[in-house]
């Protein structure tokens, strides 16, 4: 049975504790036999605990297991079909895991939006689990004992919450504008690669609904109306933001990364290194020199030394070096880093 996202993330923080006890008690006073499979064992404990569903307490048990070698991630295609927000959300997944030093191994699926149980990527499988979206990834991680802000207070796990909802709100939200919003992107770069992989009128018709959807919840944060000059405020406030709290430290709390770090290196790395017909965006950011120093240390560390690895435009070229090649091939204006 797989376990989606939001059961995850909207789980109790006791359930774990809760679950183990009582399989504890359970076999201390002999109710389960020993031919008795997991999911009864978990249905049992389900019951005694009163939790909400059996998938919390499924949940709860599962998180406890070590973390296999075999967990997938799950995206869609980066060559040819991956979006900016997309790209940046599986980035940062990415990242993260591999802070945590643990295994996965990306899987990519033209549907792999469908094949999701929130409807967005990037996803991972980890045994018996779905899980989707960063945060649920990284509290489901947590709940296995691996955690990058273990060493922070409850003040700056606070200080961390709330920039990393900055950067959800503003980076995110720009880059959904740019992608489904502004005609020119989307004519360009959005239409042409989000239907790429599927046939006509397929494509049309995917592209169509998808941009339905993101206008809907664009407009209900009051994005969608918003011109594109002041997307470009918004980022230049947010990008001010996390530069004063950057400041001239490797990290934003330290010398050791936290799950802040990995979600702005996704949205900062995919931004500086996806070309759009306006690179503002980029240029926003490249205004800000300690931000890019913090993506260049990051990729240095985890992505084979300035090689780009996860871009889906710049696969085989090196960032710093060879790009400018890129934009002179693309017909993009070139931005030098």
């Amino acid at each position: 049975m797989f376990v989606g996202g939001d059961s995850i993330k909207g789980e109790d923080p006791n359930y774990s504790d809760q679950v183990s006890g009582f399989l504890k008690k359970l076999d201390q006073e002999s109710l389960i036999v020993t031919n008795m499979g997991l999911e009864e064992r978990i249905r049992g404990c389900a019951a005694l605990t009163n939790c909400e569903s059996f998938d919390h307490a499924l949940a709860g048990f599962l998180s406890q297991e070590p973390w296999p070698d075999d967990v997938q991630l799950f995206q869609p295609y980066e060559t040819e079909q991956i979006l900016l927000p997309d790209n940046a959300n599986c980035l940062a997944v990415q990242t993260f895991l591999k802070m945590c030093d643990l295994k996965y191994v990306v899987e990519y699926r033209t549907n792999a939006e469908e094949m999701s149980p929130s409807g967005r990527v990037p996803f991972i499988k980890c045994g018996a689990c779905l899980i989707s979206d960063f945060e649920p990834i990284t509290s489901f991680v947590s709940n296995k004992g691996i955690s990058l802000s273990a060493h922070l207070d409850e003040v700056q796990k606070a200080d961390m919450r709330a920039f990393m909802s900055l950067v959800n709100t503003v980076l995110g939200n720009a880059e959904n504008y740019l992608t489904w919003v502004d005609d020119e992107t989307y004519s360009k770069i959005t239409k042409p690669r989000y239907g790429s992989v599927h046939p006509f009128p397929l494509n049309h018709w995917l592209c169509f609904s998808k941009r339905r959807t993101v206008l809907k919840k664009l407009s209900a944060l009051g994005w969608a109306n918003k011109s594109l000059e002041s997307v470009y405020e918004e980022v230049e406030k947010g990008c001010s933001a996390l530069s004063d709290r950057l400041e001239k430290s490797r990290f934003f709390f330290g010398e050791q990364p936290t799950e802040l770090d990995a979600l702005v290196f996704g949205h900062m790395y995919t931004i500086l290194t996806t070309p759009l017909p306006n690179n503002r965006l980029a240029s926003t950011i490249r205004g800000y020199p300690n931000i890019v120093d913090h993506c260049k240390i990051i990729e240095k560390q985890l992505f084979d030394c300035y090689v780009i690895e996860l871009s889906c435009i710049f696969e085989h070229y090196i960032i710093w070096g060879r790009i400018e090649r890129y934009y002179e091939e693309s017909g993009f204006d070139y931005y030098d880093p």
